[in-house]
């Protein structure tokens, strides 16, 4: 498989100043970290608030440049930031709160903004636009404002704004934090989509362990280190350590920790509600 992304020994720190401008500590927010991910793959990133996860997201796109370490993205060293905007233009991001990334006053617009900015001529636009719309299926809102949707239809149509660019992969930082359960399950169904449908590499950092079945692999993060990686039945077995730095697991893996615990012999890799029902109706 070809590796859209590899992290080695990654390493980046927060100073903090006093009222002159002193450094008068350093928080490390990544501790040399080293990660793969592969084209096509759909990746989840779990951690708690601080664990360096948003940070690790925020250097993929170059947002941040690393302390020490050396990042290929997309076959580019990111460590030096000379190929920063070529970089953006395959790795496409979309972050917590859709108000922050929709910048026009009309749907298709701002769809269009990015590809604009990348010098697209206008028929080609037009067609992406169109595409993009009909992708996130909000084809009948081209012409409405952003400020008449909801929470989830703006995610998506910033979604659809960064799917007009074209790019090879997607990171989602926190996009689904800020919405109802309705606007997370269309995100996340959009996700999938994009990848199964389309092969857009996926990275989605989040705190919701639902969410996080959805992926190929899942990689978990804690004190700036990459702890567990795996597919989703391999991270989710390991019951006690998740929950020891703070987090949980999906309902349905928890309540076979606890019936193993009882002495009840079931397959702890399970994820899926059908499965543990079928598994605990056969114990009868």
């Amino acid at each position: 498989m070809t590796e859209i992304v590899k992290a080695k020994d990654l390493t980046y720190e927060y100073y903090i100043h006093d009222e002159q401008g002193e450094i008068q500590d350093k928080i490390v927010a990544l501790d040399h970290i080293n990660a793969t991910i592969n084209e096509g793959e759909f990746v989840a990133v779990l951690g708690h608030n601080g664990s360096g996860k948003s940070t690790f997201a925020k250097h993929l796109n170059g947002i941040l440049s690393p302390k020490s370490g050396v990042l290929w993205v997309n076959g580019i060293d990111l460590s030096n930031g000379e190929h920063i905007w070529e970089v953006r233009k395959d790795v496409g991001m979309v972050f917590q709160n859709p108000d922050n990334q929709i910048v026009a006053t009309i749907v298709e617009e701002d769809v269009a903004f990015g590809p604009e900015n990348l010098g697209i001529e206008s028929s080609e636009i037009r067609k992406r636009v169109d595409e993009a719309l009909h992708t996130v299926e909000m084809d009948d809102y081209k012409r409405v404002s952003p400020n008449q949707l909801s929470g989830g239809q703006k995610q998506r149509i910033a979604i659809a704004g960064v799917i007009a660019m074209e790019p090879k992969c997607i990171i989602f930082d926190e996009a689904t934090a800020m919405l109802d359960p309705i606007g997370r399950k269309q995100v996340m169904e959009t996700m999938v989509k994009l990848n199964k449908e389309q092969g857009i590499t996926i990275i989605h950092i989040t705190h919701y362990m639902q969410e996080a079945i959805l992926a190929d692999r899942i990689l978990v993060i804690d004190g700036g280190k990459v702890i567990l990686s795996g597919t989703p039945k391999e991270v989710f077995k390991n019951v006690e350590q998740i929950r020891a730095i703070g987090l949980d697991v999906p309902d349905s893996t928890y309540l076979i920790y606890l019936l193993r615990q009882k002495g009840y012999n079931l397959d702890p890799t399970m994820l899926s509600t059908e499965e543990v029902v079928e598994a605990i109706w056969q114990l009868r």
